[in-house]
């Protein structure tokens, strides 16, 4: 049944079983918005770590990493790794969102500088925000687990067969067919040669397989249809969520951050043992030493790889710097952190739960190089290598694993889609539409907490399947929320930050970095065709030295090869390549490839071959690039690096300057926001409530804890709690680099 054995299937339906049973169970503890919204802030240090880790890891995180890896080598794990050295400022930020005791992030806006519109703005960006996070997750769910559950070419409809045709036709550069378009025929020549295994084939089938493979597309036909998937998750999550809320959504985390250790960790012992089956080996050592022998050594470059060029150490810090802003302001934090019965609960669970995070995101990439070696020959495409190990290396086994891996999937995507919406539909219940009707009993709040949530998944399930990927998108809305971070930070720290900063630099970034952008091409097309905004990098090429692998000698030799056949054919060729051996010091020159400027999406070529800009327009860049600096001239990370400090620290000064320029807020807005602020959170809600009442009375009670205390900057001495868990934050850096390096290097 779709291709998977009864034991799969038992195991993916006790799956969605339990998570049905909780959230049923969790309906029956709501009482009140809090109780929806937040759990009754009643969650300890284990719910709120395996709650931090569910929400921060969706499928797309395990699929995501595994391509990069896979297309480019060590260096891939940093497309999930960027906001590894931010992570010890959660530690305090994750206390401010316990201390603010709001119900959302919107309300922060509406408290610190009385402004129920800003509030509503936020909530809009915070929405579309979240949708887009839950459509990349649902989006990699679908296409991994359709990978996972392929159907033979001998049982495609005539339906199967337009839609494998299609998909030739929609590959771009990235994955173009180098050879003719397979008939249905070849198609199954192909599967039935791929099915006799490696090393048993004979010379004439071994060359046969190697002319059929470059014509197969980036996709599967599969008995699960994609579209049914979705929307299946898309209920089931609704049906839970929607019921018991945030107790519900954590509750299920819980089961589900369980599921997504096992996702990290299964397939990399298989991975290795069949290695050591193909190339000989008995035990971890000698699979590792196969992936670095059958590997160059440039595939194991953490930093500035030839491979993946771009993340330059300077670059990782610029996104980290961003991340570390942007992150914080994520409508999900207040969620996340403001449910836990305390400050320590809130930041030592989520601290936790994101370092749990990067130690998978690890396993991930050594998952990546053990693909490489396995499934790279075979020609599987980097976005399907997941699916396919899958089903290569546990469907074998028949005990239900392939339905184990599915269900982990399904839970990865369930874990992070369930916070992220009961997270908007808060926003939009409480800063949109309690404004508009006000005055209701808290049970029509919820229902309608729960039509907007209903809402919010729905459009991102039709948002995922509009797209074959929405990256782009993701780092769209991710870079959007720049325009955020200077009310939210100066906000919190800074007495003088007024309203009238905050809306001059919400709306300075919203013009310069969203609308403009996209309305200046639209305005005036010929602008994507100028040759002045077509410059592109003109990069020297990269000269790296390396101890020659057993891979390093056979690609040497088949550039011999080349350079015979070039030469026997009279082309002009340069100086023949030298036979490399075994450990022999080498250097080889990489010809880095040029790369747009001020498109967000590069420079193309149409069809007459015209170049032309696609996407949005970097203005900042032009406008750098117009006072002098000819930007041609540096690395592509470069620009990128700059591009990312100008976005998110230009609004910053431009809100330093105005609210130096104006007064301040009133005194008594301020004096209760920062009383608030400035109080720390008592377990008994009884307690703290008094606690507050008494500062609120006596905004100057906290005084002593003030850093600078005549000044208008709040900030607070430290204690022994953030002292001590900001040093074991920063140590915890230094052990995942530590891992990684150690799992990098084994067997080398």
């Amino acid at each position: 049944m779709f291709g998977l054995s009864w034991a799969d299937i038992a195991v993916i339906a006790v799956y969605f079983g339990i998570v049905l049973v909780i959230g049923a169970w969790a309906s029956r503890r709501v009482r009140g918005e809090e109780d929806f919204f937040l759990a009754g802030r009643r969650f300890g240090k284990l719910i709120q770590t395996f709650a931090a880790f569910g929400q921060g890891t969706s499928a797309d995180n395990a699929v995501g990493v595994s391509t990069t890896t896979f297309s480019n080598g060590a260096s891939g794990i940093w497309s999930s790794m960027l906001y590894l050295f931010g992570t010890p400022v959660y530690w305090f930020t994750s206390a401010w969102m316990r201390r603010l005791r709001m119900l959302t992030l919107g309300d922060f806006f509406a408290e610190r500088y009385g402004s129920r519109r800003m509030a509503a703005v936020y909530a809009l960006i915070g929405t579309i925000g979240m949708m887009a996070f839950i459509a990349l997750g649902i989006n990699a769910m679908a296409k991994t687990i359709v990978a996972i559950t392929p159907k033979p070419a001998a049982e495609f409809s005539e339906a199967d067969v337009r839609e494998y045709q299609a998909a030739f036709e929609q590959q771009d550069g990235g994955g173009a067919v180098t050879g003719h378009v397979l008939s249905l025929a070849e198609l199954r020549e192909k599967q039935s040669l791929e099915g006799i295994p490696d090393g048993e084939r004979t010379d004439e089938q071994a060359s046969r397989l190697e002319l059929l493979r470059p014509g197969q597309p980036a996709t599967r036909i599969s008995y699960v249809n994609l579209e049914v998937l979705i929307w299946l998750v898309c209920i089931v999550v609704l049906l839970y969520a929607s019921a018991g809320g945030l107790e519900a959504a954590f509750l299920t985390d819980l089961l589900q951050g369980v599921g997504i250790i096992v996702l990290s960790i299964i397939l990399i012992p298989f991975a290795w043992a069949k290695i050591n089956a193909i190339y000989g080996g008995e035990n971890l050592l000698d699979a590792l030493g196969t992936i670095h022998a059958r590997l160059p050594n440039s595939h194991f470059d953490l930093f500035g790889s030839p491979l993946a060029i771009d993340f330059t150490w300077y670059y990782i810090i610029g996104l980290s710097i961003m991340a570390i802003l942007t992150v914080a302001i994520q409508p999900n934090m207040l969620v996340a952190q403001g449910s836990a019965k305390d400050e320590y609960a809130a930041r030592s669970g989520f601290v936790t739960g994101m370092y749990m995070k990067r130690t998978c995101t690890v396993l991930w990439g050594v998952f990546g190089l053990a693909a490489i070696v396995l499934y790279s020959p075979s020609g599987v495409h980097s976005d399907l290598v997941w699916g396919h190990a899958t089903r290569d290396l546990l469907g074998p086994l028949g005990i239900g694993l392939v339905g184990l891996m599915i269900a982990c999937l399904m839970g990865a995507l369930m874990s992070t889609a369930d916070c992220l919406m009961l997270t908007a539909s808060s926003l939009l219940t409480n800063n949109l539409y309690r404004v508009l009707v006000s005055g209701r009993r808290p049970g029509h709040y919820i229902w309608t907490g729960r039509i907007f949530g209903a809402g919010i998944l729905l459009g991102s399930a039709w948002i995922a399947l509009q797209f074959d990927t929405i990256l782009q998108i993701l780092k769209f809305i991710w870079e959007m929320n720049v325009a955020l971070v200077p009310a939210f930070w100066l906000g919190m720290k800074w007495r003088k930050a007024n309203r009238i900063g905050a809306w001059v630099s919400i709306l300075f970034g919203l013009v310069a970095f969203l609308v403009l952008p996209l309305l200046v091409p639209t305005m005036v097309p010929g602008l994507r065709s100028d040759p002045a905004l077509l410059k592109r990098t003109n990069p020297a090429p990269l000269v790296r030295q390396y101890e020659a692998t057993e891979a390093d000698v056979r690609i040497r030799g088949i550039e011999i090869e080349q350079w015979k056949q070039s030469a026997e054919a009279g082309e002009g060729v340069e100086d023949e390549p030298q036979p490399l051996s075994l450990g022999q010091w080498f250097t080889r020159t990489y010809e880095l490839p040029r790369k747009g400027i001020f498109w967000t999406q590069g420079v193309k070529a149409g069809e007459a071959g015209a170049l032309y800009g696609k996407g949005s327009l970097s203005l900042e860049l032009v406008l750098v690039d117009k006072l002098g600096w000819e930007l041609d001239r540096n690395p592509y990370a470069v620009n990128e690096t700059l591009r990312i400090l100008l976005r998110t620290l230009t609004p910053i000064a431009l809100m330093l300057v105005v609210c130096l320029l104006t007064r301040k807020d009133d005194e008594a807005i301020l004096g209760r926001f920062f009383a608030r602020m400035r109080t720390r959170v008592k377990t008994d809600p009884a307690v703290d409530q008094a606690e507050m009442a008494e500062s609120l009375a006596n905004p100057d009670r906290h005084d002593h804890l003030l850093l600078f205390p005549r000044s208008n900057w709040e900030f607070y001495k430290w204690n022994r709690e953030d002292l001590v868990g900001f040093l074991v934050s920063v140590a915890a850096i230094f052990a995942i680099l530590g891992f990684m390096h150690l799992l990098l290097t084994m067997g080398g």
